[in-house]
């Protein structure tokens, strides 16, 4: 293995672990099913890998450069959390969590089926990718991350892409993990109040990152 490649998954294990909109989305749509929590894996994953390949193609910096087109990102990114916030608050409200008896009785995951119907796996995948396309925090940071770790007299273009695939890979795999883990504890999750109350936070907390990135300058 390349000496730089353990540093760079370092960083990238360091970048993963810490939550953001992304994370409480994946969590949210894996309460649904393993089927869609994977599926909005993959979507995040491809907008970072979308980044990627933009930064090493120098179009992020143009993203960074202008204040006006980086503001239109913005405003579109905290709609897209706070429409997602809402969307969750509303099922709560609902008490969606608990219809169907898709958990109730300790389940094998298999069970959330008739809910997951709710998510369908094109609508899962394309929330993961515009919730990671609509950052522009995700094309700034790609583009000031990946260069970092591109050996010195190596072509920049292919190897920041390849970075970039490795990048958005090494996260299926650490977001692949939480799928796993929630399924895994779906007899607990799979209750129609655990699921309520999880609902609700997970809306909460979109929604104030919606606000968040809304008011920010």
């Amino acid at each position: 293995m390349p000496t730089f490649l353990l540093p760079f998954l370092g960083a990238c294990l360091l970048i993963a672990a810490a939550p953001g909109p992304s994370t409480v989305l994946i969590i949210r749509h894996s309460l649904r099913s393993r089927r869609a929590g994977f599926l909005t894996v993959l979507g995040n994953e491809t907008g970072v890998f979308v980044w990627g390949v933009s930064a090493a193609f120098g179009l992020t910096a143009l993203l960074a450069a202008s204040q006006a087109a980086y503001d239109a990102v913005r405003i579109v990114g905290a709609a897209v959390l706070l429409w997602f916030g809402v969307q969750a608050l509303r099922s709560a409200r609902r008490g969606r969590g608990g219809d169907g008896g898709d958990g109730g009785d300790g389940g094998d995951g298999e069970e959330a089926e008739p809910q997951a119907a709710a998510v369908t796996p094109g609508a899962a995948y394309r929330a993961g990718l515009g919730m990671n396309l609509a950052n522009p925090k995700a094309a700034v940071f790609a583009m000031s991350f990946l260069p970092q770790f591109v050996p010195a007299g190596a072509p920049q273009l292919p190897t920041m892409v390849g970075l970039a695939a490795l990048w958005a890979v090494f996260e299926v795999g650490y977001y692949g993990s939480y799928v796993w883990f929630v399924d895994r504890l779906r007899s607990v999750f799979g209750r129609a109040s655990v699921r309520r109350r999880l609902e609700f936070v997970s809306g909460g907390v979109l929604v104030a990152l919606g606000v968040r990135m809304a008011l920010e300058n």
